[in-house]
Parts: C-alpha cells; sequence; structure tokens
C-alpha cells in the first residue's frame, strides 16, 4: 500500500523499446542527437538509470545496433529463401537489402560509428561485431554456393568471393551513406549488377 505523499515509481519500458527508441532519434534527428539525456526523455527514463542498463553509450549503439540486425537478419532470411526466385534474384536482393537506402540512412549511420568507436572496444565489443558480419558472409556464402550447384554462377571458391563482394558492397555502402558526391544508390546497384554479371553468372 503507498502512503500518502508517497512518488510511485514508473516502469522501465522494455529495453528492447529503449532500443527502437534509440534508432528512431538517429533517423529522424541524426546521431549527434542522440545523447543519454535526450533518449532518457524520449522514453521516461533519467540518463543515470539508462547508464545502470547499458553502462555507456557505446553499448548502447551496440545493443541497438544488434537489434537493428536481428530484424534486418529476419528480412534477409525471408528473401533468401523464396523458392519461387532464381539464386540470381535472391543475390539481387541481399545487394538491395545490404545497401543504404541513401544519404544519412540510420542503420548504416550507426553503424559507422559503431565501426569508429571500436578502435578502443574490449573483445566482447569486437567478437559480437564480428557475429553480426559473420551472419551476412554466412548467408552470401551459402547464396553462391547454391547458384553453383544449380548451374547459375561459374565455379568459385563461394567463400572468397562472399569476401571480395562484400568489401565491394561495404566501400559503394560508405559513399552512399555519407552522401560522398557522384555516388547514389541506383549508380552502385548499377555498379554490382556489372560486377556480378562479369564475374559470377555462368557463361551463356
Amino acid at each position: 500500500m503507498t502512503t500518502p505523499g508517497a512518488r510511485r515509481r514508473t516502469p522501465a519500458p522494455p529495453r528492447e523499446d529503449v532500443l527502437a527508441a534509440a534508432m528512431e532519434m538517429i533517423a529522424e534527428r541524426g546521431l549527434e542527437k542522440l545523447t543519454m539525456a535526450a533518449l532518457g526523455r524520449e522514453v521516461g527514463m533519467s540518463s543515470g538509470h539508462l547508464l545502470y542498463y547499458f553502462h555507456s553509450k557505446d553499448e548502447l549503439l551496440l545493443r541497438t545496433l544488434e537489434w537493428s540486425e536481428g530484424r534486418l537478419g529476419a528480412e534477409r532470411g525471408r528473401l533468401l529463401t523464396r523458392a519461387s526466385a532464381s539464386v540470381r534474384e535472391r543475390v539481387e536482393a541481399y545487394v538491395d537489402l545490404y545497401v543504404p537506402e541513401g544519404h544519412r540512412d540510420p542503420h548504416w549511420t550507426l553503424w559507422l560509428e559503431v565501426w569508429n568507436r571500436s578502435q578502443n572496444a574490449d573483445d566482447d565489443a569486437r567478437d559480437r561485431q564480428a557475429a553480426i558480419e559473420g551472419a551476412w558472409h554466412r548467408d552470401l556464402v551459402a547464396l553462391v554456393a547454391e547458384g553453383m550447384s544449380r548451374g547459375e554462377f561459374r565455379a568459385v571458391d563461394p567463400d572468397r568471393f562472399a569476401a571480395r563482394l562484400r568489401a565491394l558492397l561495404d566501400g559503394f555502402s560508405i559513399h552512399v551513406a555519407i552522401g560522398l558526391r557522384g555516388t547514389d544508390r541506383a549508380q552502385v546497384l548499377g555498379h554490382v549488377r556489372e560486377f556480378l554479371h562479369d564475374s559470377l553468372l555462368a557463361d551463356s
């Protein structure tokens, strides 16, 4: 029973709600506006309460990235297991999901910040980042191997090819995300389609 005048405690929102709010703030206001105090006001928590749960802004950003990647991973899984699509179509869907939507794409904005901060990250944080990268890599390796087995793709080393394609995608994606002049999403997708045609598609 609450005594008269006692202050009721407002329960903290579920952690996923906090991560979703952080991602929404990045999308709407930019990463520079995402402070513990601003996020706390958004979700009705004090910055101290947020630090209790996340310990540091670096941890908040990494957890937000993991949450966002979890959603992307589910979407990627749906796209890549479509029985009605050819392997080539599914590789193109993978590329389309990978490349940023445009300048200041919130997911890529967050990724770039986490990468930048990882210079001083501990082993646990590095392992978690590697797990995210590994999921994208394994899916692409599996697609390339399937395309070879179906005769859609030339014989290549799937692991080496996936590593090179993802390096190409990363480079182009950074250009799109930072808004480098002369590089937009449509141009990037065109370059990648040309690369896939020249290096992977089976000779007709």
